[in-house]
């Protein structure tokens, strides 16, 4: 599962940068709506508010976040509760940034680089986690994946194939037009600076600028144009070269049928072929950043004067290394589950998912596997701007609606305005597999080589609730699974609004109707409730 970047914003201002005219890109319109007993925020987020908003308190800072600071200050204040191990399945994570290097789970049992599996668990070496990708890191897409294999006899291989034809129709139109669009953003931006003979101008000198030449008037405009949607020539630039970068890689490697990503040697069709992969879980490149962002939402070591804060205090982080560039191995994902559960881990966060499952009952048993073994199982809701309910999305944990798991939490993504703009235009939703709401847009948190930035997606709202849950289990550690998995939807903030569902504005519901809790997760109503369970 992806960052999410703002394709919306370009796609929205394409054809001013084509042609130079014309006004700002439309601003989503959404109808005014009741917003229960809580004031909206009229000011811009701060700077700080901006890098913390997901811990934020409704109640008392008018945004939408999960109360994680008023729950240290109020609940938790100087007790750090017992050590709780959370494993993230994900891709590779820096388990040697400086934000995470005291919170990596240490596997005690086993003798580093000695080539021997010490505790006789099936991996050898695995002193911080296992990398059931070798060194792999581009993969197909599952649906190319079926096409690939030639299986004409596979139930959903029509399904795939139709799949695959609008989205490479998608996908190259997409590269087309994006490459149109950075191509205008960049000699918009040679255009200012020789204009301006400087590379880091102003917006102040931008709308300064008086000019008879065509090409200047335009390259100011283009600039007002980005600048009304919150971002300068230079950032659009940088966000763009990353939108091509996935636009070129879904292309090149997701959708490509000849493409062989796999280099682990294993029958992926064999549950019982395992021991593949290798002890490394850092990430290959530095651009494999996901599980790095995810681990510290949930981890990152708090009040250290650095970058981020984690959403709990006393966690260690196990590292999985399962989810490529592309989709995943449902046998890798079966396999890290087990791992997790049997080498201690009590809550699993899961971000990453699709809609093609060959082998889903592999994934579903691991996760009832998981419940079986009282270790709570977080997982995202995914980034469709769909409804989970009509169109499937794994891995789950039922068959029609039949559960297996009383501890698995499917989480959809908030934004940090409170109001009708409430959910984020990509996030998925279901009134029966979605369980409640976090947030997930525009997250600051840890980057590989002890950087940080902000990033959004389903993804970055499970690992926040996954800290909640270790939170619970850590302070209150008598509570089993499903009593935190109840706990955690029991307490979250009920919302009676209306708000605007997949970005478009014409589809409005209640915020009650797209998920099973109808609410938003709250680290401190979660403790208080917490502590009165005997």
């Amino acid at each position: 599962m992806k960052f999410n970047y703002r394709p919306i914003l370009y796609l929205g201002i394409t054809a001013t940068l084509m042609v130079g005219c014309g006004g700002t890109a439309d601003i989503l319109s959404t109808p005014v709506e009741n917003i229960d007993t809580s004031p909206l925020k009229v000011t811009e987020l701060t700077e700080a508010e901006k890098k913390n908003w997901g811990h934020l308190d409704l109640v008392r800072d008018t945004i939408p976040g999960m109360a994680v600071d008023r729950a240290y200050e109020e609940i938790i204040k100087g007790k750090k509760g017992k050590k709780v191990i959370v494993a993230v399945i994900d891709s590779g994570i820096d388990i040697d940034h400086e934000d995470l290097d005291d919170v990596i789970w240490t596997n005690e049992d086993e003798i580093p680089n000695n080539g021997k599996d010490d505790d006789n668990n099936g991996y050898v070496d695995d002193i911080h986690g296992w990398n059931f990708l070798g060194d792999a890191y581009n993969e197909q897409l599952e649906y190319v994946r079926i096409l690939a294999s030639g299986d004409t006899s596979h139930p959903r291989y029509e399904e795939a194939k139709t799949t695959y034809e609008s989205e490479y129709q998608t996908w190259t139109a997409r590269k087309t037009q994006y490459d149109q669009i950075a191509q205008a953003v960049n000699n918009a931006h040679e255009t200012l600076a020789k204009h301006l003979n400087k590379e880091n101008y102003t917006m102040e000198e931008v709308n300064a600028i008086s000019s008879e030449e065509q090409d200047v008037q335009q390259a100011k405009q283009i600039a007002q144009n980005i600048n009304a949607n919150g971002l300068t020539l230079q950032e659009a630039q940088k966000e763009l070269k990353g939108i091509q970068e996935q636009v070129n890689e879904r292309l090149n490697y997701n959708l490509n049928k000849d493409f062989k990503g796999r280099t682990t040697n294993d029958d992926i069709n064999d549950l019982s072929d395992i021991g593949y992969g290798n002890s490394n879980v850092k990430p290959v490149k530095k651009s494999e950043s996901h599980g790095t962002h995810v681990a510290g939402i949930i981890a990152a070591e708090r009040n250290n004067g650095k970058g981020a804060n984690g959403v709990a205090n006393n966690v260690e982080i196990m590292a999985l290394r399962t989810v490529p560039n592309g989709d995943e191995y449902d046998k890798d994902v079966a396999l890290a589950i087990r791992y997790a559960v049997d080498n201690g881990a009590k809550v699993i966060n899961g971000s990453f998912g699709k809609s093609f499952s060959p082998h889903a009952d592999w994934v579903r048993e691991a996760i009832k596997y998981a419940s079986d073994n009282d270790v709570v199982f977080v997982h995202a809701a995914g980034n469709d701007s769909k409804d989970v309910d009509i169109e499937p999305n794994f891995p789950d944990d039922n068959v029609d609606y039949v559960e297996v798991s009383d501890t698995y939490i499917r989480v959809g993504s908030l934004t940090e305005k409170y109001g009708s703009k409430l959910v984020s235009g990509f996030s998925n939703y279901g009134k029966k597999n979605v369980d409640v709401f976090a947030p997930g847009s525009a997250i600051y948190s840890t980057m590989p080589e002890n950087e940080y930035d902000f990033n959004g997606g389903t993804s970055m709202a499970a690992p926040g609730v996954a800290g909640i849950a270790a939170l619970i289990r850590s302070q209150y550690p008598n509570l089993t699974a499903a009593q935190v998995k109840q706990v955690i939807l029991d307490s979250g903030l009920p919302l009676t609004t209306k708000v605007v569902v997949g970005g478009d504005a014409s589809n409005v519901k209640p915020f009650v109707e797209l998920s099973s809790s109808g609410k938003i997760a709250n680290a401190y109503n979660a403790l208080i409730m917490a502590s009165k369970i005997k």
